[in-house]
């Protein structure tokens, strides 16, 4: 497997995210099984190849002090882990459900998470989940509207949708009815659009 070095995660505690050693060797493996699999497998361009950190890790981070205290959290499209697997990683004590209908990225965050014991992956369609979390995930799942809608038929009365909006997100109009957000941005990532709480209101 592909080795880097303990180095380079000063992004992640700007971010929010608290990471002892044992969190980052764990993501630090994953960051090499991405590059050997789910790059020529082509779930990851391969053009971020040699910034899978920033780019999708860290920014996955990013909803770690959003997370709820406690539960269970549904990733909405896991695709190749982000940001389900890289938040399991760094939250062990929650349970991570990853929803992944394409068959072979669902044999991919199985492979990936089979040594996690907090992580299932749901390999079918959202709609045939028929469980209550307490949060949701959304990064490159679809625009706002088509996540919440999603999140909203399987999260608890009081749950919550984390949202990764892109630059081009204009919250006087992308925002759906009902919904309250809380939105939060970082300097320490480019190219960022702001992370959305939304709850029901």
């Amino acid at each position: 497997m592909f080795h880097v070095k303990h180095e380079g995660w000063d992004l992640a505690a700007a971010v929010g995210a608290d990471l002892g050693a044992a969190t980052i060797a764990r993501l630090e493996r994953f960051e090499g099984l991405l590059r050997e699999q789910a790059v020529p497998l082509g779930m990851v361009s391969a053009s971020d190849a040699e910034r899978l950190r920033e780019r999708h890790i860290v920014d996955s981070l990013r909803a770690v002090p959003h997370l709820p205290p406690a539960g269970s959290v549904c990733d909405l499209g896991s695709g190749a882990g982000f940001p389900g697997l890289v938040l399991a990683i760094a939250r062990p004590d929650l349970r991570f459900v990853l929803v992944e209908v394409r068959r072979n990225r669902a044999a991919f965050l199985a492979r990936a998470s089979d040594d996690l014991g907090n992580v299932t992956v749901h390999a079918r369609r959202l709609e045939t989940f028929r469980e209550d979390v307490d949060a949701c995930t959304a990064r490159a799942f679809g625009p706002p509207r088509k996540s919440w809608e999603a999140a909203a038929r399987v999260l608890v009365p009081q749950g919550r949708l984390l949202y990764w909006a892109g630059v081009s997100y204009d919250r006087t109009i992308d925002l759906p009815e009902g919904v309250s957000a809380t939105h939060f941005t970082t300097s320490a990532l480019a190219r960022s659009g702001p992370l959305v709480i939304m709850t029901r209101q």
